[in-house]
């Protein structure tokens, strides 16, 4: 609790001139709102001892116009500065929250499903808004409204009729206890299957071509059903609880103003008040019952809000798991890499998914890497961006430097990637291409395209460049998805290019055409691709076979082949396979669609 204390009150301090110009106008309005019931006092005593006039009626009436005046001033104000402020609040939150998950290693975001961090930005930082807002309202206007109406029945009517209207709530203050605690407890559990379901609604519609394609339309149905009805039951625990609370709390209001009418009425009969204090009283009474109804609505919202505030503050005290401690002076790479008796194990596993690698590639050459679907091609370049730690400092070397040596700004602006899976964002392919470069002009980003050999396909759609590409790249083909993607990477011009396995979905001419392209765009750069296809590697200055996480074989083509090892057992299927295709063309696919 204290923690996310701190956290809420880090927040405010930033806006504190809105809480206080807020908090000084809700008083305003309170204290004028208590002196409401003294002149409505006042004007039935007048009239019933027939010492007001005409002249005093007026006087009256034109003192409540101007606390009315005063009351709708002071409620726009204290609109204006305390929901303002918590708007402010929010904005600042998601912006750092969304910033220090952009700090975050790949680690988390493997652990931690993106609907669930949806939810946080979405639910989470509303209730959070709510108890910055509605709740430090709520909370001040009660307590403020509660010791003024108090003292005024005590100071202007009587102590003892004040004593006995205020037994009844008593029983609310142990009430909240109990409502605090509970509404806590069920909250956090609402937010938890809004996480649910906001993850199963966003995986299905990501998925939805493999749902269609495997006809299991119902089966996902089913699935969302289930996680459909466990929010419902989960928020209807919420409502119940309140349904149960402000009940109790009206019934409590009651009863205080039974007990007035009855005692308070005895004692002005007798003649222990005036009928003006009377009428005064219960008109205090009648203005407990909001900051008694708020005390309820108080400890709910303040229970959602920090169980909200303790669910974002647990992501912002996630730690990266890759420090940036990098050399300041290192502010280049040329691309002279070296791998250095590497070995590595993912995290929470003891198999090694690495072992004793040991590669050096200098600047401006090739590495090209080949293996079995699993073998650790990709964890090699994983390491080498960084995106995972190796045990030993020293095990990777970029321009002599340890990897940990060097900025992660200079490592990632300097190392140009492109993944398996290509990942394009929903606007426009010019605006994708030219992601990854501070400035591009018109004619560069075609050109990247052109190197890409994405050019033409780009052209023939009737926005050309401005074609607006669907969530992920879904309206191109594969092919065309990972061509851009390589364009993208492209306009780095980077002194280190990775390509994963990124022509697999194209075919042998096109990747033959952007092969040589690459080439000459990147002479005199380093260039690492991991492929299946012998075609797409067989140039490379270095080629390293990996076997199970090992260094199986290592050279150049022709010396791979002679050896008649792993590599020459996968070129001698893929020529097999290439013999019989061209024996019988009816059977080939035909490349990627357009």
């Amino acid at each position: 609790m204290k923690r996310e204390l701190k956290l809420a009150l880090h927040y405010v301090i930033r806006y504190w001139w809105r809480y206080v110009l807020g908090i000084a106008a809700l008083f305003l309005v309170d204290q004028v709102n208590a002196e409401v019931p003294k002149l409505s006092g006042q004007l039935t005593d007048g009239l019933a001892q027939g010492i007001l006039n005409a002249g005093g009626i007026w006087e009256i009436a034109w003192r409540l116009l101007g606390m009315g005046t005063l009351i709708m001033l002071g409620r726009f104000g204290w609109r204006v500065f305390l929901f303002g402020a918590a708007r402010l609040v929010e904005r600042d939150l998601r912006s750092d929250l969304f910033e220090h998950l952009e700090t975050l290693s790949m680690s988390y975001f493997n652990q931690h499903k993106t609907g669930d961090l949806m939810a946080h930005f979405t639910n989470d930082l509303g209730a959070v808004r709510g108890l910055m807002g509605g709740t430090v309202i709520t909370t001040f206007d009660a307590s403020v409204m509660l010791v003024l109406v108090l003292t005024n029945m005590i100071r202007f009517v009587s102590f003892r009729l004040t004593m006995i209207a205020v037994i009844p709530m008593i029983i609310i203050i142990f009430g909240d206890v109990w409502f605090g605690k509970n509404m806590h407890r069920r909250f956090l559990a609402r937010q938890e299957a809004f996480s649910g379901l906001t993850d199963q609604t966003q995986e299905a519609v990501s998925g939805i071509r493999v749902i269609k394609g495997f006809v299991q339309e119902r089966k996902e149905l089913a699935a969302f059903a289930k996680a459909n009805n466990s929010s419902r039951e989960k928020n209807l625990n919420v409502v119940r609880l309140i349904a149960l609370v402000l009940p109790m709390l009206d019934l409590v209001v009651g009863l205080s103003l039974l007990m007035t009418l009855v005692f308070g009425g005895r004692m002005a009969i007798y003649g222990e008040i005036t009928v003006g204090q009377f009428v005064t009283f219960n008109s205090y009474v009648t203005m407990l019952v909001w900051p008694m109804i708020a005390v309820g609505e108080s400890v709910s919202n303040f229970s959602q809000g920090m169980a909200s505030l303790r669910r974002i503050r647990t992501i912002l005290d996630e730690k990266p798991d890759i420090i940036d401690r990098g050399d300041p002076a290192v502010t280049s790479l040329k691309g002279d890499i070296l791998f250095d008796d590497l070995s590595f194990r993912y995290p929470e596993t003891e198999t090694l998914a690495l072992s004793h690698i040991s590669v050096r590639v200098r600047a401006g050459e090739s590495l090209a890497v080949v293996g079995r679907t699993g073998c650790g091609k990709t964890t090699l370049m994983n390491l080498l961006e960084r995106l995972w730690d190796t045990e030993q400092p020293g095990m990777i070397r970029v321009d002599g430097h340890p990897l940990r040596d060097i900025p992660l700004s200079v490592l990632h602006r300097d190392l140009a990637y492109v993944p398996q899976d290509s990942f394009l964002f929903s606007d426009t392919i010019e605006n994708n291409i030219a992601f990854g470069a501070e400035k591009a002009t018109a004619e560069e980003i075609r050109a990247a395209a052109r190197n890409a050999d994405v050019d033409d396909n780009i052209m023939a759609f009737p926005d050309q460049y401005r074609t607006m590409l669907g969530e992920r790249g879904v309206t191109v083909s594969g092919g065309q998805k990972q061509r851009i993607a390589i364009a993208r990477a492209l306009m780095r011009d980077a002194p280190v290019l990775i390509l994963d396995d990124a022509l697999s979905a194209v075919d042998t001419d096109t990747e033959e055409r952007i092969l040589t392209n690459l080439k000459a765009a990147r002479k005199g750069k380093t260039t690492i691709i991991i492929a299946h296809r012998i075609s797409t590697i067989q140039h490379a200055d270095h080629i390293l076979v990996l076997d199970d996480g090992t260094q199986a074989e290592y050279g150049t083509h022709q010396e791979l082949l002679e050896l008649g090892g792993i590599y020459r057992t996968i070129f001698d299927k893929q020529q097999l396979e290439k013999q019989l295709q061209a024996e019988h063309p009816e059977d080939q696919q035909g490349g990627e669609s357009v």
